[in-house]
């Protein structure tokens, strides 16, 4: 198998590297600095245990790639980015026939739970991830992934699901093998969306963040962040979506991932923190703050505390303000009069 890892930033980045470590076929799909740095240096993975330099094929889109039958696609890309990379990878050709869209598995490694459904519109093969895996991309052909001893967790599964509980294990075993090897944790399981609705709860927080600051370092922050989360599980009761409960998370990460301080790195910082960081100018508010929103809108709950982080990440987007300047009075006082 090869693996096309389509958004080689954090995520990308570290679970592709990762692959190619392990001796594993992997092309990286990046764009401008970033890929123009792999290209010139290779890619830069830093983790607890070693400064890797890893040599990898670099791409910037799908017509520099000759697709075959035992390609694998990895959706990285941020979910808000979605739409435009499915359409440029689903009709290109396979060998032997067919389009990308018609033929290869596409997992998508994405937050929010969205991600899959707009994939399905463009390919057959689709299977869902849920990503637990802490990673830093701030720097052109650097990506930092502190923990140890797994560098992350990934819960994979089919979707939608069949409803008998059955997996592709045809499909899916070879990849979390594959995954098993390049220290990830990558459990196959036919309740992966479980597991995404607990992780989308956990997400909340990351616009709160972005906009506000580190909830460990401000307790106005952490009770914001039960507000949020409370409207969070509330809408997902009315809509009668289960979840993973925090505990069953935490005894599976329990022993298995230490985050640890890297050298360059800017402490335990969230993927939408990243992207103002970064001044990308978009967000992933939309899918992660905007689909308790949605799903409120759905099914009669208020949200307004998760109306407002999703406004104020989007913003703060638009406008290109630095990550955490909001003060916490300010953050508060917008969502007391939403």
């Amino acid at each position: 198998m090869r693996y096309i890892v389509i958004g080689a930033g954090a995520v990308g980045g570290a679970i592709g590297g990762r692959l190619a470590e392990s001796g594993h076929q992997v092309v990286l799909v990046a764009r401008g600095a970033h890929a123009q740095a792999m290209r010139a240096d290779g890619l830069r993975l830093d983790t607890p245990d070693a400064s890797l330099h890893l040599r990898v094929p670099v791409v910037e889109g799908p017509e520099e790639v000759e697709l075959t039958p035992d390609d694998v696609l990895l959706l990285a890309v941020k979910v808000q980015d979605s739409v435009a990379a499915l359409n440029a990878w689903a009709h290109r050709p396979v060998a032997g026939g067919g389009t990308a869209g018609e033929r290869l598995p596409l997992l998508c490694a994405q937050n929010g739970v969205a991600g899959e459904r707009l994939a399905l519109r463009r390919f057959r093969r689709v299977f869902a991830v849920c990503l637990w895996l802490p990673a830093q991309y701030l720097t052109p052909g650097r990506v930092l992934a502190p923990c140890a001893p797994l560098t992350g967790m990934l819960h994979i599964g089919n979707y939608p699901g069949t409803g008998d509980g059955r997996l592709d294990e045809a499909t899916l075993r070879p990849i979390a093998d594959a995954l098993e090897r390049s220290r990830f944790l990558a459990r196959l399981t036919p309740e992966v969306s479980r597991w995404k609705y607990a992780k989308l709860l956990g997400n909340l927080a990351n616009a709160l963040e972005a906009v506000g600051g580190r909830i460990a370092e401000d307790e106005r922050l952490a009770q914001v962040y039960g507000r949020v989360r409370a409207e969070g599980e509330a809408t997902l009761r009315a809509a009668g979506i289960s979840w993973v409960s925090p505990e069953e998370e935490q005894a599976l990460r329990a022993g298995r991932m230490d985050e640890q301080e890297l050298p360059g790195g800017e402490g335990s910082v969230n993927s939408s923190w990243q992207s103002l960081r970064r001044g990308t100018g978009s967000i992933e508010a939309d899918y992660l703050n905007g689909e308790i929103v949605l799903l409120g809108r759905l099914h009669g709950v208020a949200t307004p505390w998760n109306e407002t982080l999703q406004r104020l990440a989007n913003t703060f987007a638009a406008e290109g303000r630095a990550p955490g300047s909001l003060p916490v009075p300010e953050l508060i006082a917008e969502a007391d009069h939403a």
